[in-house]
């Protein structure tokens, strides 16, 4: 048997054409057994096993990366590189994962399973492969079983054939997802899979247009009909429209023939090159090949002898979903105390006035941070979302052309690409508003987050923003990104604080990053020079500017200003307030933590929704905490509701965010407290 000798891809390159279809008979039967007893996806694999086994003897995995999309199409990928023992746990608890896993095997750089994803991979691991001199490796992209019909796909295909990124798109065209694919794109597929001599018709008619004598009534007619005609050769127009050359279709099943294919394209330096392989789903297992419905995509237990379901009250096991193990994060680094300020000296004899507050606007004070940071350190690149000017980065732009991407609107390739220039050790800062980052939060939890990538998200216009109203506020990043485990997300109360909190997220390296600050001005506290932070002196955490035993008021990013004006409203009223400026949400501070359990009252401040955002961080870490008593817990926010348009200060009074509003709230509640 080939196949109890296969340990690695090059294994493969040993044997003849007909020993390789002879494994290629060996791996159909050692998946259909080997899914009938743990269940998983079957038809998607019959159909790949040729295209597996000829990717890995053209390409040197895992120099070169080999990205499945979707990837439950990736067992025969597990079988040649090694992992055959693991099918007796398919998908079940601690046994092999039903998708790549990058724990399993180095040949499996993404954990993808979630469809449209793989180009933005592959765009982004080849832009960091340019930046790092390491042209060498090759990125392959396997998209097929519907993934092409996700609107990812087509934003990562727009930029690959913008930046002219070398990268292999193989199109496995199986017709289907599920079920049929619901795609314009595909109906022309299938009319090539009909018709493979579609190029030597179309430069023929070209060819008889050009040389026949004609006049222009007869020649606009002509024109307009071989226009029609061309709606069989549009997959070939799409592609090359977008910059990237197209080949095929080849058959799938025929491994000489995509071998051929797939050096050809490998040899290619102009940029993106798709190969359109055909394949049958199911293929070679007679049940799945005549299951109209889907093919027996996914399936349970089942008889490999028939495809059915086993009779109830057999003895096969259960399938148990897989968990994996989380792999052991470092631990926090400790923070040194802050030295105590000294108070500033008072002027005798002078009628006391209120200076005037400093302001600086958070986004120029970004801009700044950014290419100083980046003067320094060459592995980081931006990347905008059709929004360069208004994100400050068009002076990065202008310094660093090579390291700036913008990817039109298309906020999720932004993130996924980020992802995979991060793999390859670069450090994406894609900057973003609030709200346009909540169209990206799948790719931020299972691409950036679950791979534990250090990408810095720098999220502008956070909370209320003012006119335009209900679908420009920033009220739900806190919510959505503090969810995302190993996220540190910095909220810091005023513009020279940022610099600090850049540089901190730059140390971070086990996990992603987000950096929210509001549109507009904010008073400068002097509390971390810029100068300072670039030596590295100083840091962002928990800083407690009032203790006081009546209350603790936690006031997260801009409202700690207000919080800072309810404070002395109360302690003219006789409270005394204990207030804190948390500057990193997640994770909380614990020494800010222990202080405002001792509190019988603990107040939460943040711009953003109420339920599920700091306040609820906070609530949670309380009830943890091994204390004598959980203190009552109130949380401000803006409710669950969508906000009509107006200035920040009018919205922050009507929802009770400014001072009046955080005093009136912490008084209300103590009352209840005491009553």
């Amino acid at each position: 048997m080939h196949l109890a000798k296969l340990t690695s891809p090059a294994d493969l390159r040993a044997l003849s054409p007909s020993q390789l279809d002879e494994l290629c008979a060996e791996i159909r039967d050692f998946v259909v057994q080997a899914v009938s007893q743990t269940g998983g996806h079957l038809g998607s694999n019959l159909g790949a096993v040729e295209l597996s086994v000829a990717l890995h003897r053209v390409f040197e995995s895992p120099r070169d990366v080999i990205i499945w999309d979707t990837g439950h199409q990736a067992y025969v990928h597990k079988l040649i590189t090694g992992r055959r023992d693991g099918f007796e746990k398919l998908r079940q608890r601690h046994g092999l994962s039903g998708y790549p896993s990058t724990s399993e095997s180095p040949h499996d750089v993404v954990e993808n399973s979630h469809a449209s994803t793989s180009l933005s991979w592959a765009s982004g691991l080849a832009a960091g492969f340019q930046l790092t001199g390491r042209e060498h490796r090759r990125v392959v992209a396997v998209i097929g079983d519907g993934s092409m019909t996700g609107g990812m796909a087509f934003e990562a295909l727009n930029n690959l054939g913008h930046y002219a990124q070398r990268a292999l798109i193989v199109l496995n065209d199986n017709g289907r997802s599920y079920a049929p694919t619901v795609s314009r794109l595909s109906t022309v597929m299938s009319r090539l899979r009909q018709s493979p001599h579609y190029v030597q018709g179309r430069r023929a008619v070209d060819h008889l247009l050009e040389r026949v004598p004609l006049g222009d009534g007869v020649r606009r007619s002509l024109d307009s009909a071989a226009a029609a005609m061309r709606e069989m050769w549009e997959p070939p127009a799409f592609f090359e429209t977008l910059g990237v050359r197209y080949v095929g279709p080849v058959d799938g099943h025929d491994i000489s023939a995509m071998e051929s294919a797939f050096r050809d394209a490998a040899a290619y330096v102009g940029g993106p090159i798709v190969v359109h392989v055909v394949t049958q789903k199911g293929r070679g297992y007679a049940p799945a090949e005549h299951d109209t419905e889907k093919h027996l995509h996914d399936i349970g237990l089942f008889d490999p002898a028939t495809g059915s379901a086993p009779a109830l009250g057999t003895d096969k096991p259960l399938l148990a979903p897989t968990v994996p193990d989380e792999p052991a994060r470092q631990a926090e680094p400790t923070v040194p105390d802050e030295p105590a300020r000294q108070a500033e000296p008072t002027v005798p004899d002078e009628p006391a006035r209120q200076a005037e507050p400093v302001l600086r606007d958070y986004t120029a004070v970004f801009t700044e941070t950014l290419i100083a940071a980046a003067r320094r350190n060459r592995d980081i690149v931006a990347i905008t979302a059709a929004m360069p000017g208004s994100t400050g980065l068009l002076p990065f732009q202008r310094e660093f052309p090579d390291r700036f991407y913008d990817v039109g609107i298309a906020e999720q390739h932004a993130l996924t690409s980020a992802a995979g220039m991060a793999r390859t050790g670069l450090r994406p800062v894609v900057a973003v508003y609030s709200t346009f980052l909540a169209r990206a939060f799948d790719q931020a939890l299972y691409d950036i987050g679950l791979h534990r990538l250090p990408v810095i998200l720098c999220v502008d216009r956070a909370g209320i923003t003012g006119p335009d109203g209900a679908s420009h506020h920033g009220l739900y990043d806190i919510a959505m990104f503090t969810r995302i485990p190993g996220m540190t997300v910095f909220a810091p109360s005023a513009p020279d604080e940022l610099p600090a909190a850049f540089a901190q997220a730059l140390e971070i390296t086990d996990g992603p990053v987000a950096i929210r600050w509001p549109r507009g001005k904010g008073p400068l506290t002097g509390a971390a020079e810029p100068s300072d932070v670039m030596t590295g002196d100083v840091r962002l955490q928990a800083r407690q500017h009032r203790s006081g035993p009546d209350a603790c008021i936690l006031a997260a990013g801009q409202t700690f200003n207000a919080a800072i004006e309810a404070v002395e409203l109360l302690s003219a009223d006789g409270l005394d307030v204990s207030l804190w400026d948390p500057r990193v949400l997640k994770p909380l501070d614990r020494a800010m933590l222990l202080d405002a359990a001792a509190h019988p009252l603990v107040v939460t401040v943040e711009d953003g929704v109420r339920v599920g955002g700091f306040g609820s961080l906070v609530n949670d870490a309380l009830q943890q905490l091994d204390a004598p008593a959980v203190p009552r817990i109130a949380q401000l926010g803006t409710p669950d509701a969508y906000l009509p348009h107006g200035t920040a200060a009018e919205l922050h009074a009507e929802l009770g965010l400014d001072a009046t509003g955080i005093a009136a709230a912490v008084t209300k509640t103590l009352a209840r407290i005491t009553a």
